[in-house]
This record gives structure tokens, C-alpha cells and sequence, in this order.
């Protein structure tokens, strides 16, 4: 780890076109993971996100300042890092950065109209991911998954979310709150749902950062693909065990959450709707 970003990882950041994801703490102690392909870095020792759509992420960094990170790359180069929010502004430079970028320049319908910034902690320099390992990893998780359902019929995720979960080029992370305080993020790409109640991952890829998540944590994990469809859920790890020889990592889910705009909400559990009320008179 180290406390800067070089010249080459502030390069890196610049293109819209990248993965950046968040993880934050709710104002329950819980885990919350949002995709913010915003992010840069302005400085060596600094990080910028633009809010263009409202979502809970900024409200709960703005309450708990301490987030995790992640940066990936077109070319799967990953950077990954700790930080905590400082301020908002609506002015600036780096305000007029992001709205000069032609994403928002010329966006019809919303531009970035806050810029969020952050103190960096410690990074990582930006790795290749290990792609050997986790195309195996994921290929024993389907072997295996079929041994690890949930045993309920009972529907949690859609069919869209039970697809996404199982598309084998989909991006997966997990995360949990930290014994700092800091919320922990790590990929699980090979994360596949066991049924529409559970999820699994083996651990080849990512093992020892997996192996730390003590069991019976509440963990958050963010799913998507290249289309930037996505989900995130909330449940209960319960550990490893061995399956076929090999050791599997077994989510309960308990909470789903769409974090695609324009409608961001919870869909499980169902919240009741309510009648639009006119309040003009």
C-alpha cells in the first residue's frame, strides 16, 4: 500500500469509461456499495466524485466519511484503496472538469451539478487482475452450486438479478464493515447465484481476503455487467464449508437493492406503494 497516486494512476482515473465503485456504512452499521464512474483524482493525495443522480451513497459518506474503493480499468488494471469524504462543492475546477467531460457536457437530461471530495488514506498501485484464477473459480462455483441451494422456493431475486448473479463475464464485489470501521471491498467475481435466496462463490480467486469475512457477517454485494446493468444485495455470510472438495462460501440474501437510475429503491423486501397525492391548490 502506499499514501499518493503517481502521475500514471491520476492518467488512469481520467477516462469515463471505467468501473469505480464505492463502499460505504450505512447509518445502520451496514455495508453499501455504489457504482460512481465518476471518481478521479485531482491530486496525488486526493479523490473527486460527481454526483449526477441521487442516490444513498453520498448521503451516507456525508454521515460516515469512511469509504473503500475501486477503480478498474477498460484493460482490467485495479486500484484499490481507502479514503474519507471531507466536503461538497457546487464550484470549482473540478466542478468545470466534469461537466466539460462530453459524458455530461452533453447530456440532455442531467449534468454534474456536485462534486464530493475525499482524503486518500492508502492505495494500491493499479494490478492485472488475476484472470487464470478467477475463470476457474467461477467454473467450480457452477459445478458446485447446484449441492448449495437454499432449499426454499420462496422467490427474493428477480430473474433479471438470478441472471445477472449467474453471467459469468459480470462483475461482482462484496463487501463488509471492518473492524476500524472502514468498510471492506473485495472482489468475488466469481460469485454466482445458487438460487434466487442464495448466493456462492469458491475461494481460488480472491481466498485470503475472502477467508478474513468472519461468518455471520452482514456483507453487501454489487453485481454488473458490461451494459452497466446492476444490483446490490444485503445478507448473511455463513462461512466456508467444504462442497465436492472444495471450499464455498455460502450469502443468505435478506435485502435487494436497484442502484440503476433514474429509480433507485428497495425491492426486497416489497415496500408498499403509496397513491400520489396532488398537493396543489
Amino acid at each position: 500500500m502506499k499514501t499518493f497516486f503517481t502521475e500514471a494512476d491520476m492518467k488512469a482515473f481520467e477516462p469515463a469509461e471505467k468501473i469505480g465503485l464505492v463502499a460505504c456504512v450505512n447509518p445502520d452499521g451496514l455495508p453499501h456499495v455504489s457504482l460512481i464512474t465518476s471518481i478521479m483524482a485531482p491530486d496525488p493525495t486526493h479523490l473527486t466524485l460527481g454526483q449526477f443522480c441521487k442516490g444513498l451513497s453520498k448521503e451516507y459518506i456525508q454521515s460516515n466519511p469512511h469509504v473503500n474503493f475501486i477503480v478498474m480499468t477498460m484493460d482490467k488494471r485495479m486500484w484499490r484503496g481507502r479514503a474519507q469524504w471531507t466536503h461538497v462543492k457546487s464550484e470549482g475546477p473540478e466542478y468545470e472538469r466534469y461537466n466539460d467531460i462530453p459524458m455530461f457536457r452533453y447530456n440532455t437530461y442531467f449534468g454534474i451539478h456536485a462534486v464530493h471530495y475525499l482524503d486518500l488514506i492508502e492505495t494500491t498501485g493499479g494490478a492485472s487482475l488475476p484472470m487464470s484464477r478467477i475463470v476457474l473459480s467461477a467454473l467450480l462455483t457452477k459445478l458446485t452450486k447446484g449441492f448449495c441451494t437454499s432449499g426454499s422456493r420462496k422467490r427474493i431475486l428477480k430473474p433479471f438479478a438470478e441472471d445477472l448473479f449467474n453471467q459469468l463475464g459480470a462483475l461482482k464485489f462484496i463487501s463488509c464493515v471492518g473492524t476500524a470501521g472502514f468498510p471492506v471491498l473485495v472482489p468475488v467475481i466469481q460469485c454466482q447465484a445458487a438460487d434466487s435466496r442464495r448466493l456462492i462463490f469458491t475461494a481460488l480467486a480472491f481466498g485470503d481476503e475472502l477467508s478474513r469475512i468472519p461468518k455471520g457477517t452482514t456483507v453487501a454485494i454489487f453485481a454488473l455487467n458490461m451494459n452497466m446493468e446492476d444490483v446490490l444485495v444485503r445478507g448473511t455470510f455463513h462461512g466456508f464449508r467444504r462442497v465436492m472438495g472444495l471450499s464455498v462460501g455460502t450469502v443468505d440474501i435478506q435485502w435487494v437493492y436497484n442502484s440503476m437510475p433514474p429509480a433507485h429503491g428497495q425491492i426486497y423486501p416489497e415496500v408498499e406503494l403509496s397513491p400520489v397525492v396532488d398537493t396543489w391548490t
